[in-house]
């Protein structure tokens, strides 16, 4: 169970947003390199970062602030990145230029083929991200919503290769409400594709809910404000998830 910190780039700052909305961002950091490297000391594997202005765009925004945060983390730290990355050739350029893993979310409904060969040309890279508002998928920054479901859209992907699904309950990002687990894990019990679990992580309590055996079909969760405003014990979390037993379970199970 992977623990992803999220930074998330606007206008050049680490910010984070509630329920999405632009116009409703905390700026937490000025300096996003210098937070990558503070999750990167702690001891997180790996770093969640969005491109929010590339995701209205179409294109990358904050191309800068990721070049340093990957300056900043290099070698010790994986990074994955999202956020108006809608063609080969930026695929091609941020994994060239050292991320792990690119996230694809408007194009994975808009130009499906286009992820399918991503994942055939670079195995183990490609993650679709799968951000729903009331079950139904968002996209374009979440400024659109479609009538596909969550479930739909995973499916299309279910034999192309693809590393992981991001998926990201709208309903709950940045407001620290609770990961939305029931929906979750049905997405993942729905797909052979791992799931990644993001919007909403709160508390100590959504790190225990991820250690109960139910959650072992989950390939991780993101987690934002709960770091930034110091509601989630960083080592704390990455200490239980690495020593997952559940509650009252004996020590050799």
């Amino acid at each position: 169970m992977i623990l992803y910190p999220a930074i998330d780039l606007k206008d050049g700052a680490c910010v984070r947003l509630k329920l999405g909305d632009m116009n409703a961002a905390t700026v937490y950091n000025s300096d996003p390199a210098a937070q990558a490297r503070a999750f990167h000391d702690i001891g997180f594997p790996w770093l969640h970062v969005v491109d929010l202005n590339g995701a209205f765009a179409g294109r990358s925004v904050n191309g800068a602030a990721v070049d340093a945060i990957l300056e900043a983390v290099a070698p010790g730290m994986r990074v994955q990145l999202g956020g108006g990355i809608r063609d080969m050739a930026a695929i091609e350029a941020w994994l060239g230029k050292g991320i792990s893993r690119v996230i694809l979310g408007t194009v994975a409904l808009r130009d499906p083929d286009l992820v399918k060969a991503a994942a055939k040309a670079f195995p183990g890279r490609v993650v679709v991200g799968i951000d729903a508002r009331g079950g139904k998928v968002a996209v374009e920054g979440w400024a659109e919503s479609a009538e596909l479901t969550a479930t739909e859209l995973a499916r299309r992907f279910e034999d192309a290769g693809v590393a992981a699904i991001v998926y990201t309950d709208i309903d709950r990002d940045g407001v620290l409400k609770g990961l939305n687990l029931p929906a979750t894990l049905a997405l993942a019990r729905a797909v052979s594709i791992p799931v990644i679990a993001s919007g909403g992580l709160a508390s100590m309590d959504d790190i225990e809910a991820l250690c109960q055996p139910e959650a072992a079909v989950l390939d991780g969760a993101i987690t934002g404000r709960a770091l930034y405003d110091g509601r989630l014990d960083p080592r704390a979390a990455l200490d239980r998830l690495a020593n997952i037993r559940p509650i009252g379970a004996p020590s050799g199970a």
